[in-house]
């Protein structure tokens, strides 16, 4: 196999549907997490797209994730609410949770939707794009379901790489989407670049014995990554788990139970989404038109030298959806391959086999 292969996106999204069916999901279920992680791969997200799909139909058939999931609201207040996930798909719990709270916010003005017994959900900006698709601004977090760093000064993981996003629309501009993990990088650049037998650069992992850099990526699993800003990140990732994990009863710190494991049962992974109105403040056209006047005056500033672009959150994601929507998505020889060895292990059409 050549060491690339382009496959169109609806070629992705009926195969990775296929795929979780296979597994038990139902059929809307499938599509739902299917939409929600081709997304990521058409963003340029691609740590949290069809490359996860293998470790998906791992657990669910180890009966770690419920295929059979329902959702369900525990706690409803005026703009609050929380959701217990049944150990479902994270993707379905945080659409869910993403369509709840633009639902409360349409009455209130703002919502605040936590999630427990949910699952690793993929790529942030896709849940705090939600509202924004209502003409809202949305916010997500997650405590992950993984403990990658540690607290500054620790030798332990003790906290996950805990995303925040960020979603506000514009105008005739591209809307502003800050998709971020606490760490240097996501933990699945890690991943990726083991599977593609790369090194990874200085400044992304640490031995925790020495506390000295590592480049070799399959050392992932024993190091420790860095967070980003040194003690600055690990305080946001620490807050971030607080009030995604501890104030919604879900797991954080030393009872968080790794994902990436081949043991364990479920990881209680907790989120959150805000949804917030902005008519409740400004008049939509108004803000909207102000956002793109300071968006057009950033990109119009003087640049550094090296620089042919001002480069603002969302631009490059936009570009690639629209060149990936265009051309199809490039997946890596080795991802293509495990792709279609996972094909024939559930029975179902190949990747190339689609049309």
């Amino acid at each position: 196999m050549s060491n690339q292969s382009t496959f169109p996106v609806s070629s992705l999204l009926s195969y990775t549907s296929d795929a979780l069916r296979a597994c038990g999901l139902p059929e809307r279920d499938a599509a739902i997490t299917a939409k929600a992680m081709i997304e990521a791969d058409l963003t340029g997200a691609d740590a949290h797209g069809i490359f996860r799909l293998a470790s998906y139909v791992k657990v669910l058939q180890q009966k770690r994730i419920n295929p059979q999931a329902k959702m369900r609201v525990v706690n409803r207040g005026p703009a609050t609410a929380l959701i217990d996930g049944d150990n479902g798909m994270g993707h379905l719990v945080m659409t869910h949770a993403a369509e709840t709270a633009v639902e409360i916010a349409r009455e209130a003005g703002v919502a605040w939707v936590g999630a427990r017994r949910s699952n690793h959900a993929g790529a942030a900006g896709f849940y705090a794009s939600i509202p924004m698709a209502h003409g809202m601004i949305g916010i997500y977090a997650a405590c992950s379901s993984a403990n990658h760093m540690a607290p500054t000064g620790s030798a332990e993981a003790l906290l996950g790489t805990n995303p925040i996003a960020v979603a506000i629309p514009a105008g005739e501009e591209p809307p502003v989407v800050l998709d971020i993990a606490t760490s240097v990088i996501a933990f699945g650049a890690i991943r990726t670049a083991a599977m593609q037998g790369k090194s990874v650069p200085e400044g992304w992992l640490i031995d925790r014995t020495t506390g000295k850099p590592l480049t070799d990526p399959k050392r992932g699993h024993d190091a420790l990554m860095e967070p980003i800003g040194g003690y600055k990140g690990a305080g946001l990732a620490l807050v971030i788990g607080l009030l995604a994990a501890v104030l919604n009863g879900a797991a954080f710190g030393r009872d968080v139970n790794d994902f990436n494991t081949d043991h364990g049962g479920e990881t209680n992974t907790g989120q959150f989404v805000i949804a917030l109105d902005t008519a409740r403040f400004i008049d939509p056209t108004t803000f909207a038109a102000e956002i793109d006047r300071h968006l057009h005056d950033f990109k119009a500033s003087a640049r550094l030298p090296g620089f042919d672009v001002i480069r603002l959150p969302g631009m490059e994601r936009l570009r690639r959806r629209e060149e990936r929507s265009r051309n199809g998505v490039t997946l890596a020889g080795a991802l293509a391959k495990q792709l279609n060895e996972l094909a024939g292990s559930l029975g179902i059409a190949p990747l190339g086999a689609r049309g």
